[in-house]
């Protein structure tokens, strides 16, 4: 059995704007030196998928420059490899209106000729704004082996968690088929929200198409899912390492500043055989001065940090001037910070300038952020 992979790169652009105003939702600069699609990609790949889809809306130059021929995560293949696919390649009924894709229905009426044309079995569908590190060829396996129309992969949420906006959530009975689905904010209750991975099989998934087609679907939860669960076995898979969803600019903060925590390193990028793979940079190592003092921050290569850096992420290039005191911020790509200045809960999008005596400060649940090319 053979399974193909369909990323969505821009379903989610709304959820950030002050960072997808120039580029995807994909494309999102994160943890140092990754970017959002590089979990969704290395998950299919560490699963033995090998032929990706990646629909695309607007703003991806940056995801082609990120991607560029797929060699970094071995998808730069004669047959197979990964395959940008953006608006306006088909004859999908909206091309003659000018209208682009709105939701996740008509993405994927849009990519109909990747699915026609990929000869696999089963098609793996996955967002770009929840970041774990799953084996999709064991959610692959249970699939096949129960013979289900679908199997959508769940997170359970402990008491106390919740979330910034409104999710699918599942209800499944204790041989996990879908039993209920509903889309509201959980607010501190025990559920299970959905990851937005999904399995189904390709003429099953042609089929969804049609249908769409004649009855003018639009939502492919609400229209197809819940319409369906009572016919057909829908099944859940419930994750359970850790993983995190990104609505909003807090919660891209917050997301972050996980990953400060050794447990939550280690289940993200030291899973056994399960590596995450981005694009490769050669870059020098950074440079500390002797008057640089760093506690508990990631830090990539090419940074020179002169000052005191705490509970920060920087990614490359980023420098750092003498007496500047720096605190739970996340500075994006050659971020320069001049001398004497004093940051508290900042995000800085790329080459961002702030200049001498700076004093700025957000806070955890409204951070303070600065795009790209922006000097203050």
């Amino acid at each position: 059995m053979t399974a193909a992979g369909l990323i969505f790169s821009n379903i989610h652009d709304q959820s950030i704007p002050e960072m997808t105003r120039m580029r995807t939702m994909a494309s999102i600069p994160y943890g140092c030196r990754y970017r959002l699609i590089d979990f969704a990609l290395s998950n299919m790949v560490n699963s033995g998928v090998t032929n990706v889809g990646v629909i695309a809306h607007y703003n991806y130059q940056s995801l082609l420059d990120h991607i560029g021929t797929g060699k970094d995560w071995d998808l730069a293949r004669r047959s197979g490899g990964i395959k940008i696919l953006p608006p306006y390649i088909t004859a999908y009924e909206n091309r003659a209106a000018g209208k682009l894709y709105e939701n996740r229905l008509e993405a994927v009426l849009g990519a109909i000729n990747f699915i026609n044309r990929c000869n696999a079995d089963y098609l793996i569908l996955s967002d770009c704004d929840v970041i774990l590190n799953i084996d999709l060829k064991k959610v692959l396996e249970e699939h096949i082996q129960s013979g289900a129309y679908m199997t959508l992969v769940g997170k359970e949420l402990t008491a106390g968690e919740s979330y910034e906006t409104a999710v699918n959530v599942l209800t499944a009975d204790e041989s996990g088929r879908l039993t209920d689905l509903a889309c509201y904010k959980p607010e501190g209750e025990a559920v299970c929200v959905s990851t937005n991975i999904m399995i189904v099989g390709r003429s099953d998934l042609q089929n969804i198409v049609s249908e769409s087609i004649a009855r003018g679907y639009k939502s492919f939860y609400q229209d197809i899912i819940a319409k369906q669960m009572a016919s057909k076995l829908i099944r859940v898979h419930k994750f359970e390492g850790w993983c995190t969803h990104i609505s909003s600019l807090e919660g891209y903060f917050q997301s972050s500043m996980d990953l400060l925590k050794s447990e939550v390193r280690d289940s993200l990028f030291n899973a056994e055989d399960r590596r995450i793979y981005t694009k490769i940079r050669n870059s020098a190592p950074s440079h500390y001065s002797n008057r640089a003092e760093v506690k508990n921050s990631l830090v990539a290569d090419g940074c020179v940090i002169d000052g005191t850096v705490e509970n920060c992420i920087l990614f490359r290039g980023v420098r750092v001037g003498k007496g500047t005191v720096l605190k739970n911020c996340i500075l994006l790509q050659d971020t320069y910070v001049g001398d004497n200045v004093n940051l508290n809960c900042v995000i800085t999008d790329k080459n961002a300038v702030i200049k001498d005596g700076r004093n700025l400060s957000g806070h955890e649940t409204m951070p303070f952020f600065i795009g790209k090319d922006q000097t203050v």
